[in-house]
């Protein structure tokens, strides 16, 4: 019998810590599995704990020096080679990091596994989505790319077409770069533009290389984006790219950097949005890809406040559990906020005044504004990419 969904939990993942000053703080892991429990989302029975992920899984997507590297720094982090990304400022190396970034990469190539052979028909693997990470170094909190490494896996085992969705804040360059020539894999972007946030690219012109052309698709966004318009770019490039590609598989990262009250980043969604947008991906993979569909977290530095309902409703949905934005958050978990943090927890699930209106998304067939900026982002990608596909630029 199929299994709707599973989630990939196990304490041991909060491992992945930089430290107490680092802002992804593995706190926000522990608080989202506090809060989806308590709501009654998952349950033991969904959960999957995850090994850590063997050398040559690895070395799929990594360089074997920087693997060995990786390892070097983890049993002794004054051994960390800047020349790999590793003891900076962003990546400081801590003991334990290569089991740590491991077991990420063994959660999501699980969930894919699980979905390709159809034990499950979607995963969820909040502890991932380490998308910064390249072939030979670390970047931008993430040490193994365990993204690339399910897409990897899922190539090797004979799949032709992969979908790959990333709705974090920040640019997904390390998928795009280990994919970058390669016509089985759609990599796509919807992300802050990186004339104001790292990593500084992403543009609407860069679109793949060789075979690759027009199968990565980057959205840069305006700081100051908002629900309705965020959701508008994402309907009105990347869904119509996706579907035309067809995917086999759809994975999507679901990185929440993008929420008003997150630290590092310029967009102001709400998290009723970001909730959406995950029933968006979740109707998509029902309509392209037969339902199979890998959710993976990402950024997220609003520990408290946001990532907890974030992935929540995230992984609620993928078990077809949804948790209305009305719901008011478990006073147990409110409790544990207040007992571990010293401060307060959201009271409900969504952002959004109770009884206000669904968010009012115009679709592109009410026309091309050419003096909004989110528009002008939108064509641009549209202009870039929707020929490769078939797609006329004018019409959804």
């Amino acid at each position: 019998m199929v299994a709707q969904a599973r989630v990939i939990w196990d304490p041991a993942l909060t491992a992945y810590d930089f430290g107490p000053s680092h802002p992804m703080a593995p706190l926000r892991l522990d608080l989202t599995t506090r809060l989806a429990r308590s709501l009654g989302v998952v349950t033991d029975a969904d959960l999957v704990h995850p090994t850590v992920a063997s050398d040559d899984l690895l070395q799929t997507v990594h360089d074997p020096a920087y693997v060995a590297s990786v390892k070097a720094a983890s049993l002794d982090p004054t051994r960390a080679d800047p020349a790999y990304g590793l003891g900076t400022d962003d990546d400081p190396a801590f003991v334990g990091m290569h089991e740590a970034s491991a077991r990420i990469v063994s959660g999501t190539v699980e969930m894919c596994r699980q979905v390709l052979t159809g034990e499950i028909s979607h995963g969820v693997n909040y502890c991932g989505g380490m998308h910064h990470a390249m072939r030979h170094r670390a970047s931008g909190f993430c040490i193994y790319n365990d993204i690339a490494a399910g897409i990897r896996y899922l190539l090797d085992a004979g799949v032709e077409r992969v979908a790959y969705v990333d709705i974090d804040v920040h640019h997904g360059d390390g998928v795009e770069a280990l994919f970058v020539d390669d016509p089985r894999v759609l990599t796509a972007s919807i992300h802050e533009s990186g004339r104001t946030l790292f990593p500084g690219t992403g543009w609407a012109r860069d679109i793949g290389h060789g075979a690759g052309a027009g199968y990565a698709v980057n959205l840069p966004l305006p700081p100051g984006t908002t629900d309705s318009s965020w959701l508008r770019a994402l309907r009105s490039s990347i869904l119509p790219i996706v579907r035309a590609f067809r995917p086999q598989v759809l994975i999507t990262q679901h990185g929440c950097d993008t929420h008003s009250e997150d630290p590092l980043a310029n967009l102001v969604l709400t998290v009723d949005a970001q909730r959406q947008a995950a029933m968006d991906l979740h109707e998509l993979a029902h309509d392209v890809s037969d339902g199979r569909w890998v959710a993976l977290g990402g950024g997220g530095y609003a520990v408290v406040n946001v990532v907890p309902r974030a992935w929540t409703h995230l992984s609620a949905i993928a078990l077809h559990r949804p948790v209305p934005v009305d719901t008011p958050v478990p006073r147990e978990w409110l409790d544990h906020v207040q007992a571990i943090t010293g401060r307060p927890g959201p009271n409900r699930m969504g952002d959004l005044p109770i009884g206000a209106p669904p968010i009012w998304v115009q679709p592109w067939s009410a026309g091309y504004n050419p003096h909004s900026p989110v528009d002008r982002a939108i064509m641009a990608t549209r202009e870039a990419c929707f020929s490769h596909h078939g797609l006329d630029i004018w019409y959804d």
